[in-house]
């Protein structure tokens, strides 16, 4: 499937400051600047008195545990309405925006890896990249495939405000201060261990 005529480019601004740009984990601007004012005070901290403090800008962070709701957690909450019969809805830009997505053992992956080589005030994109990034539309018909159950879901013209067209993390600064660090679990694994775990409480919950 072709994703888009949008240009999709890898996130690029500079690590050096936090971004309070509304970051896709909030469409909620109230939201993105308290987590701003706290990512500064990390870092400035980290600065002016040396302490090994970190900022890890994350992309979609999810996995088999993952509890994703109608408007964060969009891979973990796709596959539940698909598994559950719901109706889902995609809000705006022709169901064409695209997300790389991070598996949680990568996240802790790379917390331990800082841990074990702690640096101050500094500041990371934490995502999948771009062998991780699907659409809206890609990962509806992925969860088809995988399910054999076709998502209801309907189409509301208008975005989410403060969201984004596309994100895609750039990963170049932490891998190349922790170059042992690297992405293990790949789009479809994830994929597949969403829908597992899910089939497998629900296969609990109904006994």
């Amino acid at each position: 499937m072709r994703r888009t005529k949008f240009h999709c480019r890898s996130w690029r601004r500079d690590t050096t400051t936090p971004s309070r740009k509304t970051s896709p984990a909030s469409a909620s601007p109230a939201a993105s600047t308290r987590r701003y004012i706290r990512f500064l005070v990390a870092q400035e901290y980290g600065r002016y008195f040396g302490m090994n403090t970190c900022i890890f800008r994350g992309g979609c962070l999810t996995g088999p545990s993952h509890s994703g709701v109608e408007l964060h957690g969009f891979l973990s909450y796709l596959v539940k309405v698909a598994l559950t019969g719901g109706k889902y809805s995609v809000f705006g830009y022709k169901g064409k925006q695209v997300r790389d997505n991070i598996h949680s053992h990568d996240v802790v992956r790379a917390i331990e890896e800082f841990a074990a080589n702690p640096r101050p005030g500094e500041v990371y994109n934490l995502g999948g990249g771009r062998r991780n990034s699907v659409s809206m539309l890609e990962a509806i018909a992925k969860i088809a495939e995988l399910t054999g159950k076709k998502l209801n879901w309907t189409y509301v013209d208008e975005p989410r405000k403060g969201d984004h067209i596309c994100y895609i993390s750039d990963l170049r600064k932490f891998q190349s201060h922790y170059p042992e660090w690297n992405i293990t679990r790949d789009l479809d694994t994830i994929f597949r261990e969403i829908i597992a775990a899910q089939q497998a409480e629900g296969s609990v919950a109904g006994h």
